[in-house]
């Protein structure tokens, strides 16, 4: 009975992901029991700006100027997309699989959000957003929730979420750079 009570309470991870919690980075408030993040990084001003900055986040462009190595199934985030994003050389390289849960394309609003699958060394999913604001200027929002996954994230322990600070920090910059040439 017990367990028939539990399996009731507790929400059921969708076929594939590594987390119940599905689609939250588009809600508010994140789930409970991850580590958040949410980092806001001003990239401009103007509708050319942000055209720009959300093409980048969209084609996988910031991504990989970013620095890392990204093999997606399609061109364009768009939901149900299978996406590897992966950082490191050879032996190190650590591949980390995703899968677009959902994206927006609007008049205020470019960007979208994975979630990880097995395999993935965090449980979680990251939201990439691109907004033009009433004033004109261009933000881009990096918004996350997750755990550890693997025995080497859960060994880094609090090391973990400052990497991903100083990576929504880093995709900032470098969303800057591009949406401002």
């Amino acid at each position: 009975m017990t367990r028939l009570i539990r399996s009731l309470s507790t929400p059921a991870t969708p076929p594939g992901f590594t987390y119940p919690d599905v689609g939250a980075t588009r809600t508010r408030p994140l789930p409970a029991g991850y580590n958040h993040l949410r980092h806001e990084n001003p990239v401009g001003h103007g509708r050319a700006v942000f055209e720009t900055a959300g093409a980048a986040v969209t084609t996988w462009a910031l991504h990989r100027r970013s620095g890392v190595r990204v093999r997606a199934g399609a061109a364009r985030a768009e939901p149900g997309t299978a996406v590897e994003i992966s950082l490191g050389a050879g032996p190190l390289r650590v591949a980390a699989p995703c899968e677009v849960v959902w994206a927006v394309h609007d008049e205020d609003r470019i960007g979208f959000a994975y979630g990880t699958l097995a395999g993935h060394p965090e449980c979680g999913e990251e939201s990439f957003v691109v907004e033009r604001r009433a004033d004109g200027s261009v933000w881009f929002t990096v918004t996350a929730f997750s755990r550890p996954s693997r025995w080497y994230t859960r060994v880094a322990g609090p090391l973990v979420p400052v990497f991903q600070r100083a990576y929504a920090r880093h995709l900032g910059r470098t969303l800057a750079k591009i949406a401002t040439r």
